[in-house]
């Protein structure tokens, strides 16, 4: 439990490096995984700097030379290696060390185990996914690029983007792209360009290298960096075979600086080109266009009824006279028919009719209500009459009956 101290009531040194001492005790035993720096050995111990692989801390490890010895293969200076320590406070001193009781190479095959057990990891929270990926822009105005300093990468991006595009600009960041500052040096500047309004993609680039030099572009605070950004990111990290974590969180990847330099700046010889292609083609289409409408527009023109319209007037109008007279014959003959059959029933009904009987000499008896009177015996003495003849009517009464007589 910490101790209350005032000015008055103060604790010597030595009680507070024992309590720190006491503390750091208390940690027991642990495996560190870190890189090896500075091994000297001095007698019968082997001294050394063990550098974490990412961040810039480092410790100070005493080991005995038989522990050291008995490591197969033996760690030199940039080794990544585990290590059984444990943590030492020396009261005398006031400094602290990690005593080795165990060294253990880490071998390339165990990285990349742990690399692909955080790629899985990445992967399953969508940091990997196609969906997330977003295009480059076709002719950015402003390319930032990260880079190491005076390296070959930022040579072969430049001068290829320039030769593709010789207005294209670019904000350089020169940074560590190995080491143990590699990992802070790219996230920082990677965060200085997504701040910039004016880059419109950032590049990230390295030439090739070994494995353990590409390890910090697999660092997981790194690709979730790259992952997080605004702005679109290139990777460009090693050769063709070489596949760092980084490659993945990209928004496109390239195999080398080269490659990136053409993914990222258009050709402007080939845009050229296009250009006049496309000029040409759409030339053709609208000469195309023109002939067909200048040949359907000859057709028409070469119709009849557009070359001579007057003769097509006058045939109309021949037409019409034809049909007239057509329909003046036909009327005409209809009429004829329609008069001999008037004719015909004039003639029968005049052959029918009682008048001409009457003009034969015969005359109809009627009483005077209109009764035809067709016997004598019909007629009583005295019975008023109507006799008809052809042209006209006489009344009469019946004074008696006589006897018939034949004719």
């Amino acid at each position: 439990m910490a101790q209350k101290t005032s000015p008055e009531q103060p604790i010597p040194v030595r009680t507070v490096l024992q309590m720190v001492a006491g503390w750091i005790g208390k940690l027991g035993t642990i495996w560190v995984d870190g890189e090896i720096a500075e091994l000297t050995a001095r007698g019968g111990t082997v001294f050394m700097t063990l550098r974490d692989p990412v961040a810039n801390v480092s410790a100070r490890v005493t080991c005995p030379r038989g522990v050291y010895e008995a490591t197969v293969p033996r760690p030199v200076d940039g080794a990544r290696v585990v290590v059984h320590v444990k943590p030492d406070f020396w009261v005398n001193r006031g400094s602290f060390a990690f005593t080795a009781l165990e060294i253990k190479p880490v071998g390339v095959g165990e990285m990349l185990a742990r690399l692909e057990r955080l790629r899985q990891l990445l992967a399953a929270e969508g940091l990997f996914a196609t969906d997330r990926k977003r295009r480059l822009p076709f002719l950015p105005g402003t390319v930032g690029l990260i880079c190491g300093r005076d390296s070959a990468a930022e040579r072969d991006v430049l001068e290829n983007s320039r030769r593709r595009w010789p207005a294209v600009r670019f904000k350089v960041e020169e940074v560590a792209v190995q080491g143990p500052y590699a990992v802070g040096e790219v996230t920082e500047a990677l965060a200085r360009l997504d701040a910039d309004r004016e880059v419109e993609v950032i590049v990230v680039a390295r030439g090739g290298g070994s494995f353990e030099d590409l390890l910090p572009f697999s660092d997981e605070s790194l690709v979730r960096a790259v992952a997080s950004c605004r702005t679109p990111v290139v990777s460009a990290i090693g050769h063709e075979q070489d596949s760092p974590l980084l490659d993945l969180a990209a928004d496109v990847r390239a195999s080398t600086p080269t490659d990136a330099a053409k993914k990222v700046v258009p050709d402007v010889g080939e845009q050229l080109t296009l250009v006049r292609q496309l000029r040409d083609r759409g030339r053709r289409m609208v000469k195309g266009w023109l002939d067909r409408e200048l040949a359907w527009l000859s057709s028409v023109r070469s119709r009849p009824s557009l070359a001579d319209p007057v003769r097509e007037i006058e045939r109309r109008a021949e037409q019409v006279d034809q049909f007239r007279d057509r329909v003046r014959r036909s009327l005409g003959g209809s009429l004829d028919r329609a008069e001999d059959s008037l004719g015909h029933l004039r003639a029968r009904l005049v052959a029918l009719s009682p008048a001409a009987t009457l003009e034969r000499g015969y005359a109809i008896v009627q009483r005077p209500e209109g009764e035809v009177v067709r016997r004598a015996a019909d007629v009583s003495v005295g019975d008023a009459l109507t006799i008809r003849f052809t042209d006209a009517r006489v009344t009469a009464r019946a004074d008696g009956h006589g006897p018939d007589e034949e004719p």
